[in-house]
């Protein structure tokens, strides 16, 4: 506890160097701008001019009387230079009136031993908080079980006191008195672990119920109401597909058009009844799925048809193939058809890898044919776009094409093989017998990884005049 100021100002001593009288000489450090109002000499005449700070004497008795009439006089008191109280024990500790307060607080000259005789030496300012908070021999009465303890004792009982209320140690939010906090993590606690009664997992009492409504080895009712006895949660699906009696279920051949729904139990008779009405739907099915089949492919088909007028021809497998053109007399190796523009001509080519008629057995022979199209009735006939057949090298480390083969013709309109085709379109389209030799074919680096890359492209923009 700290002492007021007219508590510990009755004792004070300021440097006098004038007297030796019990009056203090109060020198501030920096002079008040102007002078004291308060009447402190009441003997001094009300026309004599009021003296300065430096000359005021003031009785020691006084002090604590003093009134500050402004924030300028208390600055210039608080800040007067004074000595400790105890300078005649020897502290020599000297600053301005407003520390003393807190050098009391560790001034060695200032303590006292403790009246208890627990060998403490306290700063008499502090030995009221001594006696009553630490001194190890005070007596004092616990506040929860209200028995009494030296100091020291009730340090040692505190955090021990079976009276004090305390928070469950499981979290659980609930205050309980220490000595009771067994019996309650035991019994009351709902943060304590519990067995579910049916799978024997341990879970918090607070989520013992929101589990027990999930617990796969639950014991539930079946929910269509059948014979049946109670069911374990997690076999009741298993029950009610293959089981239970009283479910409705539907035909097996409910896809084809059965439109049967009943309990299971009259399932086998309406199979056995109904066996030639099932055997009909089963076709009508079929049908349907394959119209569904040939409508997909056809989308599928239109989906990668080639709608550029350019198509680039991949064959593979060209050793065994030539091989088996030179056995098979006429092989014929047909592209995918490809048209001129989404709704173009509709072209197709093909090659003989043993040549057809004058270059057959010496030369690689390419056609092109026009084929029916959708979109006949709209374009204009005879097809007379320029058509090119251009046979690629191929580079030996990925570089791109370094050369080639090329041949072109522009369609002449008097020619068969260009008029509007019919159903049946010409076997043998138009081109070129003699397109490339076998010579120039196995000399120069057409055919490289078993594979030849052969271009058909189709110039609209040359068109003979008719």
């Amino acid at each position: 506890m700290v002492r007021s100021l007219s508590q510990w100002t009755k004792t004070l001593s300021f440097p006098n160097r004038h007297s030796k009288e019990c009056n203090v000489n109060v020198h501030p450090i920096q002079p008040p701008p102007t002078p004291l109002r308060n009447k402190i000499n009441s003997s001094t005449p009300s026309s004599s001019p009021p003296s300065s700070p430096q000359n005021v004497n003031v009785p020691i008795t006084e002090i604590s009387q003093i009134i500050y009439p402004d924030p300028d006089s208390e600055k210039v008191i608080m800040g007067s230079l004074v000595f400790c109280i105890h300078h005649k024990e020897g502290c020599k500790w000297s600053d301005e009136l407003r520390k003393l307060k807190a050098h009391l607080n560790t001034c060695k000259f200032d303590a006292s031993p403790c009246p208890n005789l627990c060998n403490a030496q306290i700063p008499r300012v502090m030995m009221s908080d001594h006696l009553a908070f630490t001194c190890t021999l005070r007596r004092a009465f616990c506040e929860f079980c209200n028995v009494e303890f030296s100091g020291q004792g009730l340090e040692e009982h505190a955090g021990f006191c079976n009276q004090e209320p305390i928070y469950c140690e499981s979290k659980c939010g609930t205050r309980v008195l220490r000595g009771r906090m067994s019996i309650h993590k035991a019994k009351d606690c709902l943060k304590r672990l519990k067995k579910c009664q049916h799978c024997q997992r341990e879970f918090s009492v607070d989520t013992l119920s929101l589990h027990a409504s999930t617990c796969p080895r639950s014991p539930i009712p079946c929910p269509q109401r059948c014979e049946a006895p109670l069911l374990v949660r997690s076999e009741l699906d298993a029950h009610l597909r293959e089981e239970c009696k009283a479910l409705a279920v539907s035909c097996s051949f409910k896809d084809a058009g059965c439109r049967f729904k009943g309990p299971r139990n009259l399932l086998d008779s309406h199979l056995e009844s109904n066996s030639s009405s099932h055997l009909s739907l089963m076709v009508q099915l079929s049908a349907k799925q394959s119209q569904q089949i040939a409508s997909l492919k056809s989308a599928v088909a239109k989906l990668s048809t080639n709608y550029t007028g350019t198509l680039l021809w991949k064959i593979t497998d060209w050793h065994a193939k030539m091989a088996e053109a030179k056995t098979k007399m006429g092989l014929e190796l047909v592209s995918p058809a490809f048209y001129t523009s989404q709704y173009g001509y509709k072209l197709q080519a093909s090659v003989f890898l043993n040549g057809n008629g004058p270059g057959e057995n010496t030369h690689l022979s390419v056609y092109i044919k026009v084929l029916p199209g959708e979109y006949d009735a709209l374009l204009k006939w005879p097809f007379s776009h320029s058509v090119t057949f251009t046979l690629f090298e191929q580079c030996s480390h990925g570089g791109g094409a370094q050369g080639g083969v090329a041949e072109s013709f522009v369609p002449d309109p008097s020619w068969e093989n260009f008029q509007r085709p019919s159903t049946e379109p010409d076997s043998l389209g138009f081109g070129f017998p003699r397109f490339i030799s076998h010579e120039l074919l196995s000399r120069r680096p057409f055919i490289r990884d078993d594979t030849v890359f052969l271009r058909i492209k189709v110039d609209p923009s040359k068109i003979v005049a008719v």
